[in-house]
């Protein structure tokens, strides 16, 4: 190697830890906005005049046009380069934000969420696939990766304390507008230190009825799931969603097997490996989307928290998201398996959510949910790490931006799906518990009691599903993902034809 080449590669090993910095924090706004306007939502629906029925629209615009938009934000990142796709979604957001923040009626806000929509869905797959390009070496992307799965998975809890703090002391509206001082620096920070490989890019032409189909078939999938939350899952509009998303996505999947340059080419998800970890990220997400809305319902309904303390309440699972992403998955993906750390820990995460199935009205925090938000925190910590870095790991690099969006549309179809089934769930049994011991209640107070407990019971009833959902993430790690520990230092050249410029190492996954 030249001195000067040697020169570059010392440039580039300092600029991209700097560029790491810059894309957690991106990583972190986008996450935090998942919860942080939850909490607010009461107080900017009173403000604006929003009414019941329509108040599940500043969640649900954010989740159609993120979920429907993720897989074309992913190959704009791939066509355009992901710094500026980066750098486009991280201005397009802060100003959504800006203008949610500055809303005036309910028609600006939703408008507002769905821009913040649209712009995070070109941020996400742009900030994941800048690491696959970026970290190449195996230990410094398991150190990348770990600190990346820290904030993916830790970040939304963090987000309950922060919206609760802004919420209670400022004003609702500081829930957008915090957003903008976190993209400003980030945004900043990347153009300037960021520095892409060359040769990653895939300059094909726009797969147009693959982007109209999978926007619609997600859209309608989505939306759904929205639908059976608040309508049921026998409502007719809720039937037919489903019924068209079935039909648009196998649509989609035969395009793609057509076409010469897919939107999603199938090899993404065929592989095995990736294909394992896509399925068993979203089957995780749904268990754990589901048991963060029971638990935020349970401490502050039944035990009295305040928003403030329920973020906090959250604290002991990011305290073990943290040491299972950083410390057990960094120090460990170079030694073993990827599998041997996924599946252990959606089975740790799966014992977290077997001790709060067993949530009763006066449950001590410290006793039960402390610990179980502990085990939760560390398993899901650990399993995140590796499973993001192996969805891009060994992929081309020219497919990197849409093997990114993949892990984002498996967690956001897992959360939509998550927080409508889990839901079902939970109010089919309180309802069935009332019906059954209502009548045994003398007196207000005993009534209160009975619909106390039915409340509790339910939640429990769906943490029990979500116990078997983990178990059967573990079981679908153990027999699809079969990928080796990834080799120290050895790196292969992987061309991809004529739409790639140069080639490009990747680490090799040993079988």
């Amino acid at each position: 190697m030249s001195e000067t080449a040697s020169k570059a590669r010392g440039a580039l090993d300092a600029n991209r830890w700097k560029a790491l910095v810059f894309i957690a924090l991106a990583q972190l706004m986008v996450v935090l906005d998942a919860t942080i306007v939850n909490i607010a939502l009461p107080s900017a629906q009173q403000d604006l005049g929003i009414s019941d029925g329509n108040r599940q629209w500043v969640v649900t615009a954010y989740a159609l046009a993120f979920g429907g938009l993720l897989l074309f934000g992913g190959r704009i990142a791939d066509l355009w380069g992901r710094k500026r796709a980066f750098v486009v979604g991280l201005t397009g957001f802060a100003l959504a934000s800006a203008l949610g923040g500055a809303a005036t009626s309910g028609a600006m806000m939703f408008g507002a969420r769905a821009l913040q929509g649209v712009f995070g869905a070109l941020l996400a797959p742009a900030a994941l696939s800048l690491l696959a390009v970026m970290f190449t070496d195996a230990r410094e992307r398991a150190k990348a990766f770990g600190i990346y799965g820290a904030i993916a998975g830790g970040g939304g809890a963090i987000g309950f304390i922060l919206g609760g703090v802004l919420t209670e002391y400022l004003d609702w509206r500081w829930t957008f507008f915090v957003n903008i001082p976190f993209a400003i620096v980030a945004a900043a920070g990347a153009y300037f230190v960021i520095r892409e490989p060359e040769g990653g890019r895939n300059r094909s032409p726009l797969d147009i009825p693959g982007v109209v189909l999978s926007t619609l078939g997600l859209v309608s999938l989505v939306y759904g799931f929205t639908r059976a939350e608040s309508d049921g899952w026998g409502d007719s509009v809720t039937i037919s969603l489903f019924v068209a998303a079935v039909v648009l996505l196998v649509a989609f999947v035969v395009t793609e097997a057509k076409v010469k340059a897919p939107l999603l080419p199938l090899r993404v998800v065929t592989d095995r490996n990736r294909g394992g970890v896509y399925l068993s990220l979203g089957l995780a997400i749904i268990a754990m989307f589901g048991t963060f809305l029971f638990l935020t319902y349970y401490l502050q309904v039944v035990k009295g928290f305040s928003p403030i303390q329920t973020g906090f309440a959250f604290l002991p699972m990011v305290a073990g998201m943290i040491t299972g992403s950083t410390q057990i998955g960094t120090r460990l993906m170079t030694r073993v398996a990827p599998r041997l750390l996924m599946g252990p820990g959606f089975l740790v995460a799966a014992a977290g959510m077997f001790l709060l199935a067993q949530l009763e009205i006066d449950s001590s925090y410290g006793v039960l949910v402390a610990p179980a938000l502990v085990l939760l925190g560390l398993g899901m910590g650990t399993a995140f790490m590796p499973a993001m870095s192996l969805a891009t790991q060994g992929v081309e690099p020219r497919d990197a931006g849409v093997a990114s969006a993949m892990v984002n549309t498996s967690q956001q179809v897992g959360g939509a799906i998550g927080t409508a089934l889990l839901n079902t769930v939970a109010a089919s049994a309180t309802t069935s518990y009332i019906k059954d011991h209502i009548a045994g209640a003398t007196g207000k107070p005993q009534q209160q009691l009975v619909q106390l407990q039915g409340v509790v019971h339910g939640y429990s009833v769906a943490i029990w599903i979500a116990v078997g959902i983990l178990v059967l993430s573990a079981v679908l790690v153990a027999t699809l993902v079969n990928a080796g520990r990834p080799g120290g230092s050895t790196v292969a050249s992987v061309g991809g034809g004529d739409d790639v410029e140069d080639e490009i190492a990747v680490p090799v996954i040993a079988h």
